[in-house]
């Protein structure tokens, strides 16, 4: 009765925490910034992230995180034990039970990484959801219904598309190509045509700003600010829509090829109901101007944004525990 719920999206770029009964109530970059001597914590989330690319020799900023799965366990662990902390309220007696997202496919080393790192954090018991679930939890597909639903997660370190029918997954790819990817093709481009240097952040913002899916006939100029590569002083240039959209080309390409091999290895009758309802899109890749557009024309299957995309993890995951007893019997992670 007392026992706090916890949906978490343990993602590469942001952490989402669902708390039952009040809804969404973090959701802060999991970046971490800490000391290069002795590993200690200077500053955690949306702190961390504005030191990026700007700190001395002696603080380090890291993401935990990659490709969806732990790359550095102990910061990980601090890292959650502050967002359960504060998602919480403080300390409390009673531990918070908690629903971690976990990318498709990890290996049972992962699983069993992340579930340490949540118990570790202060939960008192850690279930682990595949991602895509969560998703089409999150977004209100009806999951439990044999009938099938295809939902394309877009994350910060990987995308992974999934049929989903009968509460469980049917067909699932994945690939670790996100929107760190995106801010990476975005960056290099930059350096090639225009031989300016610019960080993470920079990228980030060209893509959030004006970054497309397909080219479009009014297109958005940006002006940015880098380092010239060759004369290494600072120099500012404009960039538009469509130049982006060229930058993008090559990972967006794999994020539908996942979709398209899904779709080959969809049995007959979910086919059908795919084509009817079409495809959902969450996580933050799913913001990009057009990406719908694009993931209909490369499939011929109709594709849509769901409401909250960035939320719809983190939610599944909470609903998740309020249906735990059902979900279980399926899906072997929940455990």
């Amino acid at each position: 009765m007392f026992e706090k719920q916890l949906g978490i999206d343990l993602g590469t770029v942001n952490v989402l925490v669902h708390v039952r009964g009040r809804g969404i109530v973090l959701q802060e970059p999991s970046v971490v910034a800490v000391t290069t001597d002795d590993y200690r914590i200077v500053a955690v989330g949306e702190e961390a992230k504005a030191m990026l690319g700007r700190t001395p020799e002696a603080i380090e900023v890291i993401r935990p995180m990659r490709d969806g799965v732990i790359a550095d366990y102990r910061v990980t662990e601090r890292m959650l034990e502050y967002f359960i902390r504060k998602a919480s309220g403080g300390l409390r007696i009673i531990k918070p039970r908690v629903m971690v997202s976990v990318p498709y496919g990890v290996t049972s080393v992962e699983e069993r990484a992340v579930r340490e790192a949540a118990l570790e954090a202060g939960a008192g018991r850690a279930h682990l959801i595949p991602e895509p679930l969560a998703g089409a939890l999150g977004a209100g597909l009806p999951v439990g219904s044999p009938s099938g639903n295809l939902v394309l997660d877009m994350g910060g370190g990987a995308s992974e598309s999934a049929v989903v029918a009968m509460n469980g997954i049917v067909v699932a790819s994945s690939v670790r190509v996100g929107g760190l990817r995106f801010d990476e093709a975005i960056a290099g481009y930059v350096r090639r045509k225009h031989n300016l240097i610019i960080g993470q952040p920079t990228a980030e913002a060209i893509k959030i700003n004006i970054g497309s899916a397909l080219p479009v006939v009014d297109e958005l100029h940006m002006e940015v600010q880098g380092r010239d590569q060759v004369a290494g002083l600072p120099r500012t240039i404009t960039i538009s829509t469509n130049e982006v959209v060229e930058a993008l080309a090559e990972p967006l390409d794999a994020v539908t090829g996942v979709v398209k091999s899904v779709l080959e290895k969809t049995p007959p009758e979910l086919s059908s109901d795919i084509i009817d309802r079409g495809i959902v899109l969450v996580g933050g890749g799913s913001l990009l101007r057009n990406v719908a557009d694009l993931i209909s024309r490369e499939t011929g299957v109709a594709a849509y944004v769901a409401d909250a995309p960035i939320a719809c993890v983190a939610l599944g995951a909470g609903r998740a525990l309020e249906h735990y007893e059902v979900l279980r019997r399926v899906v072997p992670s929940i455990g």
